[in-house]
């Protein structure tokens, strides 16, 4: 079984995974009421995403024979000054998982845990496609922010973060 300092830092994380998933939901749904389509739906699918996220860790645990304890949601931010807002709201929560991930690591290597800082090697690659792909999306919606339907073109060509092999 994990140490207790990792299953406490991981439920810790579970929670912050669905917090992720439930600010996403609502970034998603401001930009569906403000008649952004593909920002919505790039949203919704990181809310889906987030919650795989803290499902992933769930079932790692019940794997492990440890107990996850999912916790509370907090209430998401709803409104926006414009449609960039959103999108550096999203960056700032992917720096500070990819910084909590980080950590997660650090305590599984710390405490000799091969197993768990083997898991969390997943969640650290993961992290560094988030932020790619929030940061892309930022230039180019600080890049349109005289014209956002033009970030909604960028959106339905290519898919932020992805670059070419």
């Amino acid at each position: 079984m994990p140490s207790e300092r990792f299953v406490n830092a991981l439920n810790d994380q579970i929670g912050k995974e669905f917090n992720a998933a439930h600010q996403y939901t609502a970034l998603a749904a401001w930009y569906d009421r403000e008649t952004f389509p593909r920002l919505a739906k790039f949203f919704y699918g990181q809310a889906d995403e987030e919650r795989g996220h803290a499902m992933k860790m769930v079932n790692y645990l019940l794997d492990r024979g440890a107990q996850p304890d999912i916790g509370g949601v907090d209430a998401p931010r709803a409104a926006f000054a414009d449609h960039v807002e959103p999108i550096k709201i999203a960056l700032e929560q992917e720096r500070h998982v990819t910084v909590r991930i980080g950590e997660l690591f650090e305590i599984a290597r710390e405490t000799h845990d091969y197993q768990s800082e083997q898991f969390m090697q997943w969640f650290l690659q993961e992290q560094v496609e988030e932020e790619a792909a929030m940061g892309d999306l930022l230039a180019v919606a600080e890049r349109t922010v005289s014209v956002p339907m033009l970030l909604e073109e960028y959106l339905a060509r290519d898919k932020p973060g992805a670059r070419p092999e």
